[in-house]
């Protein structure tokens, strides 16, 4: 890859670990459409965990006393059930069908009953979020929305506590997935061990960019922001996947 490409995905896991450090989302899925039309599927998922996991786990560092252990377990939990049926299953969907579950699955939480809606203090809730979103995960290579929207549906918790919880999860999420493909770590034997360095540089330093505009937003423009955030992407899916099935009938 030539040095100004490097440079150019450099910028942009840079900017994409900005957003995620002050969201806790979006930034991996942005990521992850660009290094597709990039690269062959492999090596675009392998440099994909590799930067998620660098990014979401510098985040846990960073914000390491505000990680609700609590929330997690149940979470885990559900995430190595799911493991072990698609590992039986190895199912994998085709990709409108992906996009419309991915986009769906967020709108269908709100319209649940309130109490049945994600509530991430709750361990059933954790344990059935975990086997859906992990389900998700080995999928599509990306949980989507639905994952903010479960940590979100703690009301006691503050927008820190938010952003480290589920960085955390994601870190097992990522680890989980490069498991699962197994020989879709070799993947990263096509990458330029450069641009393996710049992406974990890359993240790190968006997330830590990212830490100051944090904690400068309350708790009430967070959760704001980051409800609007989870519904606009979760419409592009919805309406990527719609266009794709029409495309194809």
């Amino acid at each position: 890859m030539s040095p100004i490409m490097i440079i150019a995905l450099g910028v942009l896991m840079t900017a994409t670990a900005f957003l995620s450090g002050i969201f806790g989302m979006a930034g991996g899925l942005i990521l992850i459409g660009v290094l597709l039309a990039l690269m062959p599927l492999p090596t675009a998922m392998a440099l994909h965990a590799i930067t998620q996991m660098a990014s979401n786990g510098w985040r846990a560092l960073l914000w390491r006393k505000h990680i609700i252990w609590s929330q997690l377990w149940a979470y885990a939990v559900g995430c190595f059930v799911a493991l072990g049926i698609w590992s039986i299953l190895f199912f994998v969907p085709d990709k409108p069908v992906a996009l419309i579950c991915l986009g769906a699955t967020p709108f269908l939480a709100r319209l649940l009953p309130p109490h049945w809606r994600p509530d991430p203090t709750r361990a059933p809730h954790g344990l059935l979020y975990g086997l859906i979103c992990m389900s998700l995960m080995l999928l599509t290579g990306v949980t989507g929305p639905l994952l903010d929207t479960f940590f979100l549906g703690a009301k006691t918790s503050d927008r820190r506590g938010i952003v480290a919880t589920k960085a955390t999860a994601q870190v097992l999420g990522h680890g989980l997935k490069l498991a699962y493909f197994g020989g879709l770590a070799a993947g990263a034997d096509a990458i330029d061990p450069v641009l393996i360095a710049v992406a974990i540089a890359a993240s790190m330093a968006g997330t830590t960019l990212a830490r100051r505009v944090l904690e400068t937003l309350t708790d009430a423009q967070f959760r704001l922001w980051a409800q609007r955030l989870i519904y606009t992407i979760a419409a592009w899916y919805l309406a990527q996947g719609t266009w794709l099935i029409a495309m194809n009938s």
